[in-house]
């Protein structure tokens, strides 16, 4: 149980300081967000976890193929709120893009021989 507060601390930890310099830097807040701490956390805790190199290596790359449907939120987000559209329709226009994004990743992926 202490265990899994400790990654739960360490987790928002990360996301609280990303948030609190975007307030400040917005450029230096995306920079810290855009980095791939989540998975790099997520990859420790599962090693530290399961310690099994195929294991590791199939999270690794499934963790690269489902990175890509969540990219176009960044790009229509920014275009929405620049044309007026609020912020909370915005962000649920880019999370139902993403979302329908990722499952045609799901659908398409073992099409061409990519495991998930």
């Amino acid at each position: 149980m202490l265990y899994l507060l400790a990654k739960a601390a360490i987790s928002g930890i990360v996301i609280a300081v990303a948030s609190e310099m975007a307030k400040r830097y917005p450029g230096i807040g995306a920079l810290v967000a855009s980095l791939p701490l989540v998975s790099v956390l997520g990859m420790m805790w599962l090693w530290r976890d399961k310690p099994d190199a195929e294991n590791m290596a199939a999270h690794a790359g499934a963790t690269f193929w489902y990175v890509l449907p969540s990219l176009p939120m960044f790009l229509l987000m920014p275009m929405l709120l620049r044309r007026g559209l609020g912020f909370w329709p915005a962000l649920l226009a880019g999370c139902a893009l993403t979302i329908v994004l990722y499952l045609l990743m799901t659908w398409a992926a073992p099409r061409f021989g990519i495991r998930l």
